[in-house]
């Protein structure tokens, strides 16, 4: 019986109740701490940066010509500032959609047309989940529209950022450059192995 209350309690992930009491308070984990943003605009500017630095901007587009969801990648983004103390969890929410279009005219701009959402061609699908939470379809499917409309709101994107935008890579540059990365790596691999082998070949000699 105890055992079926415990699988009950944690269901979804759920912490089971007095969970938070157990922490050290001495040790707080970073989202027990005020956040470094409390402002959509703050965040905003701080996502937009990091998602258009080159360590984060390649590897995103190449999720996203693989057809990864634009939600599935926000979701991840987002819940992963929480964790590390960057915002709260009202405000994450508040992030969920001007994140989502920050992404898409990425997605754009590379030339990739994106997946929005998980199973968002199965008209039987009546709910999606948001941060585990289970989100009603008809809200997804607005955002949908709006994100798809090809009209960024204004102020999601400054005038700056636009112009930051035009200087990135499109998908072809982005595949051209991996390509020659993963060359690169190969040939190094090839002289190391070359190295070793060399004392052998001259043994054999």
């Amino acid at each position: 019986m105890n055992q079926l209350l415990l699988d009950a309690a944690t269901k979804k992930g759920r912490p089971i109740p007095g969970q938070s009491l157990t922490t050290d308070p001495k040790n707080p984990a970073p989202y027990e701490k005020p956040p470094k943003f409390t402002s959509i605009h703050d965040a905003s500017e701080h996502i937009f940066q990091r998602l258009m630095e080159r360590d984060v901007y390649i590897p995103l587009m190449q999720v996203l010509s693989d057809g990864v969801p634009i939600m599935d990648i926000t979701q991840t983004l987002l819940f992963k500032g929480f964790t590390e103390g960057k915002w709260t969890p009202d405000l994450m929410m508040l992030l969920v959609e001007p994140v989502t279009y920050m992404i898409l005219a990425l997605a754009e701009r590379a030339e990739i047309d994106p997946v929005i959402y998980r199973g968002e061609d199965e008209d039987e699908a009546e709910e999606q989940e948001l941060f585990g939470k289970e989100v009603n379809a008809e809200k997804l499917k607005q955002l949908k529209a709006r994100l798809t409309s090809g009209k960024i709101p204004r102020g999601i994107i400054t005038p700056e950022r636009e112009q930051e935008l035009e200087e990135l890579p499109t998908i072809t540059e982005v595949q051209s450059l991996l390509s020659s990365q993963k060359s690169e790596e190969d040939n190094m691999e090839g002289e190391e192995s070359g190295s070793l082998l060399a004392p052998t070949e001259e043994v054999m000699q």
